[in-house]
């Protein structure tokens, strides 16, 4: 066994950057499933969540954030941001996103949060597939010059373009040592809630721009019986108009969430899935820290 892992490389890598630069789809390209939910939303993602990926040589653990942004002084807002902050603590690797050739001031106050670690950075230039070459190049050497990178990574999250160029930069930047997790697994999240974000996600998708923010998810039963799950979610709101446009007219709304989120599900755990969904008011939970613990959103 010591033979084995003797040049066997573990360690942590955080993907951190502002809002809607990609980083969930990142993670979930890297992982070959969807376990971090994405919208072209931002601040779609609200907690942590670490992906293991599991190879012959190495087991990166890749540590998916809340985007740090600049805007909102609530409960939540504080919440995503030191989210994104404490994953920076006891990593190997950062990876740094950025959205093709955009750089806004929440990126420059992520770079200079990065400049007060020691821990290498990766620069990943995302959404390449977006970009002609001619505009990439100057654009990378321009980036060059705002820190001492340990490297620059252009690719494509969506498409997988350069992706493995970025997976074995990581490798190189893991400490020798044992795997922290069994080889078949590949998130810490319980499928609890894992599903909750997968109804999440397409509440999202399909409301409008501000709702999504006033919106969380609670799993209150999770079942398994044979080759059928049982998932009874709350959909918790922050008013009562909110409420109705959830539901929909005549229930619409609520019914294509629960018919698109209960494909995912089944896809995701290969079972059949019978996927109820209630809303209910909670007014201002969003800025209520103890409404917020109340609903998972704990510093974990």
């Amino acid at each position: 066994m010591q033979d084995e892992t003797v040049n066997f490389r573990c360690g942590f890598a955080a993907i951190i950057g502002r809002p809607n630069v990609g980083k969930s789809t990142l993670m979930n390209r890297i992982l070959g499933q969807k376990i971090s939910i994405t919208s072209r939303k931002p601040q779609t993602t609200r907690h942590r969540i670490l992906g293991i990926n599991s190879t012959e040589t190495s087991q990166a653990i890749y540590v998916d954030t809340p985007g740090m942004h600049t805007q909102g002084k609530k409960a939540m807002n504080r919440y995503l941001n030191q989210a994104a902050s404490t994953a920076l603590k006891d990593v190997d690797v950062v990876l740094f996103v950025v959205s093709g050739l955009k750089w806004t001031d929440e990126d420059q106050a992520v770079l200079e949060r990065l400049k007060q670690s020691d821990v290498p950075v990766i620069l990943v230039v995302n959404k390449i597939d977006r970009l002609q070459k001619d505009a990439l190049l100057p654009h990378l050497a321009h980036l060059s010059g705002l820190m001492d990178f340990h490297t620059i990574v252009p690719l494509s999250a969506q498409t997988g373009e350069s992706v493995e160029n970025l997976e074995a930069e990581v490798e190189k930047l893991l400490p020798v040592a044992a795997p922290y997790f069994p080889d078949d697994q590949i998130t810490d999240r319980s499928m609890r809630f894992i599903a909750a974000e997968i109804v999440r996600e397409k509440l999202t998708r399909s409301l409008g721009q501000e709702l999504p923010y006033e919106m969380t998810v609670e799993i209150e039963a999770y079942e398994t019986e044979g080759n059928l799950v049982t998932i009874h979610a709350l959909i918790w709101v922050a008013r009562p108009g909110q409420k109705a446009i959830v539901i929909g007219k005549g229930g619409a709304g609520l019914k294509k969430v629960g018919q698109e989120a209960r494909i995912d599900l089944e896809k995701l755990l290969e079972q059949k899935v019978l996927l109820k969904l209630w809303v209910k008011v909670k007014e201002g939970w969003a800025a209520d820290e103890r409404a917020l613990r109340s609903l998972g959103y704990t510093d974990d």
